[in-house]
């Protein structure tokens, strides 16, 4: 069996000003916060983005960066602050907002964030096959969502209605290769 704790990274200012992708830094005082989760793990991940990086080592793990675990690309919208978006172009961005299949200008879909972390999540419940294993992925909010959505199969269009916080913890478990979401 293998038990997977994702942790959502510490706040950024990105993150508080809706701004889509990067490489924001964390903040100070949500670092500090991330300092009082205590975790343990056989394995550690997290994903590219400084904040994940840096969560991680916060929590006093020593992570392997995970390209796969990385948030959505936003193409040319990369920078850009969701309200400046919608100000901009209304209609494409809230078609991009509604539909899971549509990708900003060069970048990716609701879609193809969800098959590449379910892709992941199937590659770790096969390489612990053997035993016993908890694992703890530090991760950007869109990754966890991404997540929660494989494992409860519900459909992309779901993702807007999961809202995850920085430093959100979600616990799953996979058994036999099926992932389920686990609480308490």
């Amino acid at each position: 069996m293998t038990a997977l704790t994702l942790v959502a990274h510490a706040l950024t200012p990105a993150l508080r000003g809706l701004v889509l992708g990067g490489a924001a830094e964390p903040d100070a005082a949500s670092l500090e916060a991330a300092r009082e989760l205590k975790l343990n793990a056989d394995e550690v991940f997290a994903g590219p983005e400084p904040a994940a990086v840096k969560t991680a080592e916060a929590l006093g793990l020593t992570p392997k960066v995970e390209v796969a675990l990385r948030d959505r690309e936003y193409g040319d919208w990369t920078g850009r602050s969701l309200e400046e978006l919608l100000t901009a172009d209304p209609q494409q961005v809230g078609g991009w907002l509604e539909h899971p299949h549509t990708a900003p200008p060069g970048g990716e879909s609701a879609n193809d964030v969800l098959i590449r972390v379910a892709d992941w999540l199937g590659d770790l419940s096969s390489a612990s096959e053997d035993g016993a294993k908890n694992v703890v992925a530090v991760v950007h909010p869109a990754v966890v969502r991404a997540a929660v959505l494989y494992v409860l199969e519900a459909p992309a269009e779901s993702l807007r209605h999961v809202d995850v916080r920085p430093l959100s913890v979600v616990h799953l478990s996979a058994h036999t290769g099926a992932w389920s979401l686990v609480f308490g």
